[in-house]
């Protein structure tokens, strides 16, 4: 059987990465470097794009829990193991860059830690980044759980937050499980909320991010702030 080895040199994944980056790759070529090896007839591209089938996108397969990620072909617990570690690492590599700078300097490591933070709940979860006078996170909490709206998002509680981390700005957060990052009347009428409360201690509301498909929405870029 032909491997990826006897594969010209610039088609094989982890050769085509170390020449042009890994941006070039597509989502089956990324899998095969992290699966390493196929299974009996399959390369291990064949056996990722196998996978992506199976569950549908490079998506569904990150966020499947362990028991629907060892159901699939040629996965199993020390796979499920070292995804996990990839993934937590990934988010503390984005905590880290915007603890170093800005997060208004940062916006793409923003959005990239918000994603990985908030995308794989199958419920609403409403989260806050607290910022200091330089825009530098303070620190990163969910706050209320369930449908964003009034009665379950309390501008009082977010206000006690602030204060209690000497915030001076913030930047909320919160994911759409369906997918569609388009803000509905709920949400724009509560972050105007949660921003005239918080005017009345000087906390800045910077941006507010929804997590679904796709670039996460940002109220501040479409006028909304």
């Amino acid at each position: 059987m032909r491997t990826i080895k006897d594969w010209p040199a610039e088609e094989r994944p982890r050769e085509k990465l170390l020449e042009k980056g890994s941006a070039v790759l597509t989502d089956a070529e990324l899998l095969a470097i992290f699966l390493r090896t196929g299974i009996a007839g399959k390369t291990a591209v064949d056996l990722a794009k196998d996978l992506l089938t199976e569950f549908g996108s490079l998506q569904a397969l990150l966020e499947a829990n362990q028991i629907q990620f060892c159901q699939g072909k040629g996965l199993g617990s020390a796979k499920y193991a070292q995804l996990q570690a990839v993934l937590e690492m990934a988010k503390r590599h984005y905590v880290e860059i915007l603890q170093r700078g800005s997060a208004l300097t940062s916006p793409e490591a923003t959005r990239a830690y918000l994603t990985a933070q908030l995308r794989s709940y199958s419920h609403e979860v409403f989260a806050c980044l607290f910022l200091d006078n330089q825009h530098r996170v303070i620190v990163f909490e969910e706050l209320f759980q369930g449908t964003i709206d009034g009665a379950s998002v309390y501008p009082r509680e977010v206000a006690k937050k602030a204060l209690l981390h000497n915030a001076a700005a913030v930047i909320f957060a919160h994911n759409h499980p369906s997918g569609v990052n388009e803000p509905s009347q709920a949400d724009k009428n509560i972050t105007e909320k949660l921003k005239q409360s918080l005017l009345l201690f000087e906390i800045r509301v910077l941006d507010h991010f929804i997590i679904g498909d796709g670039k996460p929405y940002s109220f501040a870029e479409h006028g909304l702030l």
